[in-house]
């Protein structure tokens, strides 16, 4: 003879339930007018004979054909009487948003940039969802499930959602440069994409976050490498200044290996080398900025030119008087 309940609920002390199958067993059946008690945050499916006949929601409810009207009193064997049981499943689903799932790239995103040509892009964030449709969701995820949590379905979600983002981040940027500027759009545009994947599935997506997106660190590094040399900017000038702070450096050496013969050989060394440097830093300096002159060619030797073309008849007349006199007005 199985065990007869009259009172139906169900509370979630861990948090991590999405739904639950009640009775979990076959050794219990519900009674006839036994009570179903949903709470505000649950929504509660009842099946008989394998359908869902109706979705309750928060409040008390008596398990009789005047709330099921699809149910009758059916006997399932001799001595119940008016308290006969019947078989039927109630499914709890917990409505609750279920906070801080994780998403992120198992292996980098190929990404076409403008500037880098082909680089790799890991990417990592957060969103929330919850139960929209219990009836949906019951029967397209769960199944006969006795026990469903939070974490049997977060894998499939975030699988779901990286597929998404790889499409995104083709159409919403050219250049991994711009990411900073464009966290949130990004955020925008992957949710409006993954929504209707979650709606299909009985769910909500409540939140999308992006919280990072990284380079390998071999690509890094070469960024790296090119702000520093753009912030060193011209190379003589970059040389003069650590010349003189190796002067300085060496001029505060008071003790240590200073005092030692070592120390000694290697101040007189840097001593001989570094007027070198400078000499030769500012040799080149000089030479850069002679050489930038000598580029800059000169009104006379233009007009020279002038007189060349209209020799061999590329211009005429006309056109040597007038370029001829504004090169002029320039000596």
């Amino acid at each position: 003879m199985p065990k007869l309940i009259e009172v139906i609920e169900f509370l979630d002390d861990l948090g991590t339930t999405m739904v639950y199958r009640f009775p979990p067993d076959g050794e219990t059946e519900i009674k006839w007018g036994a009570q179903l008690t949903v709470r505000e945050s649950q929504a509660a499916i009842f099946f008989r004979d394998g359908k869902a006949l109706d979705v309750f929601g928060p409040g008390r409810h008596v398990l009789k054909t005047q709330n099921i009207p699809l149910i009758t009193k059916a006997i399932t064997s001799l001595g119940y009487g008016t308290d006969s049981p019947f078989r039927s499943e109630v499914y709890f689903c917990n409505l609750k948003v279920f906070r801080n799932m994780k998403w992120g790239t198992k292996e980098p995103i190929v990404f076409r940039d403008s500037q880098l040509q082909m680089v790799r892009l890991r990417s990592y964030g957060i969103f929330s969802t919850r139960i929209k449709d219990p009836q949906l969701f019951v029967n397209k995820i769960v199944g006969t499930q006795n026990l469903f949590t939070f974490d049997e379905i977060e894998g499939y979600l975030r699988s779901m959602t990286v597929s998404r983002l790889i499409d995104v981040f083709g159409e919403t940027i050219t250049t991994i440069f711009d990411l900073p500027k464009n966290y949130d759009e990004l955020s925008i545009a992957a949710k409006s994409r993954v929504i209707d994947d979650f709606n299909r599935n009985g769910l909500e997506l409540v939140d999308f976050f992006i919280t990072s997106i990284t380079l390998p660190p071999e690509t890094q590094q070469i960024i790296d490498e090119k702000a520093g040399m753009n912030a060193i900017g011209n190379m003589n000038t970059y040389l003069q200044f650590k010349a003189a702070k190796a002067i300085e450096e060496a001029a505060k050496q008071n003790g240590g290996a200073a005092g030692t013969g070592v120390g000694l050989g290697a101040g007189v060394g840097m001593g001989m080398t570094i007027p070198q440097m400078l000499k030769e830093s500012m040799k080149e300096d000089q030479t850069q900025k002679s050489s930038e002159k000598q580029t800059e060619e000169s009104p006379t030797a233009k007009i020279k030119k002038l007189k060349e073309l209209l020799d061999l008849g590329a211009i005429t007349k006309e056109e040597f008087e007038t370029k001829k006199k504004s090169l002029l007005e320039k000596i």
